[in-house]
């Protein structure tokens, strides 16, 4: 499950989320996470999607400047009469942001500027990705972990 991939820190604030938001969700709808930790040649290589690499421009974040390098951030979709969708207008959508908002978490779709991330929810706990990448480089780590000591 993606959620095991998130920081430490965050992990089981998130499976509360993610469980309220499966029950708060119809029969026949369920909410599904398809992201958590992305390394980062995963972030390079989304990131030159849509302008070195065919496809649409999906992500604004190099590596190292993304929330899902640290493990702090998910992507999620629904799953409606077995069919995966990405629609955030439809009001399930909306049920499951509020719930992970309830829990702290920020939405891409309320990101300031013209480029919104609906699927993106995360939780910086008072970082942003500079510092976070400071404590990366340095190798500022949970001993034992790739995850960086906030």
């Amino acid at each position: 499950m993606q959620i095991q991939t998130l920081h430490p820190k965050l992990r089981d604030t998130a499976l509360l989320a993610y469980n309220e938001a499966v029950k708060a969700t119809p029969v026949g709808v369920h909410p599904i996470i398809t992201q958590g930790l992305r390394t980062f040649a995963e972030s390079d290589k989304l990131y030159a999607q849509g302008r070195t690499a065919p496809g649409e421009i999906v992500t604004n974040a190099k590596a190292g400047q993304s929330y899902h390098n640290y493990g702090l951030a998910v992507d999620f979709a629904l799953v409606i009469n077995g069919k995966t969708t990405w629609n955030e207008k439809d009001p399930n959508w909306i049920t499951v942001v509020n719930i992970f908002k309830k829990y702290g978490f920020t939405w891409g779709g309320d990101f300031a500027g013209k480029f919104k991330d609906y699927p993106h929810l995360e939780q910086k706990f008072g970082h942003n990705w500079k510092d976070l990448l400071v404590l990366y480089n340095a190798g500022t780590f949970i001993p034992g972990t790739t995850y960086v000591q906030i």
